[in-house]
């Protein structure tokens, strides 16, 4: 007989479910989801209407009713805050604050393990001022903390995504608990595996212009394969500018992951190019990049449903991270 050990989780800032989905995988039952973007609450509704979405600014939830109720607490703040192409303002960012609310639903509800996910550019905003203080609070807490920056194209994602994942255990408990993330790949997930069979669906189109420029791209390649006065006038002053800025005109490449997804697969400086056509990879194929079954409906424009796909955390790497969590908890069970 399967062990049907399960345990319950309340999750914040739950986007489209990409997180939430993962961890349902790996034997969690979601108690409840806080999501404040009513299309993505819209799109968790349609996929699983046995889970409690509370639609609200997480500032205006009560967590203490959670106290005794939840063994584990998932989520990451919005991270556009500590990410490389944000402004890098942190804490002094309002977007940045949201970290608190995060810190004081861990206090109200006191889970026996957390998991808080977010970009790799937190470790170093600020000379790594931030992240101290995300560690300190933490450990004012009452909570031990270990931390790991995970490439999801080692855990069967298509795609070249890095992603921090600090994992709490209550310091009362840790003692008897010895997690361990999961171990990645030899071999990454390449954007062919990902797209195998994936069923046609609704996506943007690059404007004519963008299009006779992408034409000239081979497959793996950018605007460095461009001619030189076409990539001049198709790329600005960016030109000019410093990095390797291999994201833009990019063309993916079969037997590669692909690069990390934005919330468009069309904009400037971010394209995500088919391998073979030249258009933006569809809706269903964005979703297969992050690991998002067939099955699951996106709610909202065609544009609202990248974004939501784009924000979204692999499944597939929630998944293994979930499945070693799940071992812990039963530790301390």
């Amino acid at each position: 007989m399967k062990n049907r050990f399960r345990t319950k989780n309340l999750e914040l800032f739950g986007g489209a479910g990409g997180l939430a989905l993962g961890l349902e995988q790996a034997g969690f039952e979601n108690v409840a989801i806080v999501e404040i973007d009513h299309v993505a609450c819209e799109t968790l509704r349609t996929n699983r209407k046995n889970w409690n979405v509370i639609e609200s600014d997480i500032r205006d939830v009560n967590f203490l009713q959670y106290n005794g109720a939840v063994d584990f607490v998932s989520g990451g703040a919005p991270c556009q805050a500590f990410s490389y192409a944000g402004k890098k303002l942190g804490f002094k960012d309002v977007r940045g604050t949201l970290f608190s609310e995060f810190a004081r639903c861990i206090e109200e509800v006191q889970p026996k393990m957390f998991l808080f996910e977010n970009v790799r550019g937190l470790l170093s905003h600020d000379g790594g001022q931030t992240f101290a203080t995300i560690r300190e609070t933490f450990k004012k807490l009452g909570y031990q903390i270990q931390y790991q920056v995970l490439n999801a194209c080692y855990y069967g994602v298509g795609q070249k995504r890095e992603r921090l994942v600090v994992v709490g255990t209550r310091s009362n408990l840790a003692m008897g608990s010895s997690f361990t993330y999961p171990k990645p790949d030899e071999n990454w997930t390449t954007l062919r595996d990902a797209l195998r069979n994936c069923p046609v669906s609704d996506g943007q189109r690059f404007s004519e212009a963008k299009s006779k420029v992408m034409e000239l791209i081979p497959p793996g390649g950018c605007w460095v394969d461009l001619p030189e006065a076409v990539a001049k006038q198709y790329m600005g002053k960016s030109y000019y500018s410093g990095g390797g800025r291999r994201g833009m005109a990019r063309r993916i490449a079969w037997d590669e992951p692909c690069l990390t997804l934005t919330t468009s697969p069309s904009q400037k400086q971010t394209e995500r190019c088919h391998p073979e056509e030249t258009r933006p990879f569809t809706v269903r194929e964005y979703a297969r990049i992050q690991s998002f079954p067939d099955s699951w409906i996106f709610r909202g424009t065609v544009s609202e449903q990248y974004k939501q796909i784009g924000n979204a955390v692999p499944v597939e790497l929630a998944r293994r991270i979930g499945v070693e969590i799940m071992k812990t908890l039963k530790q301390l069970a």
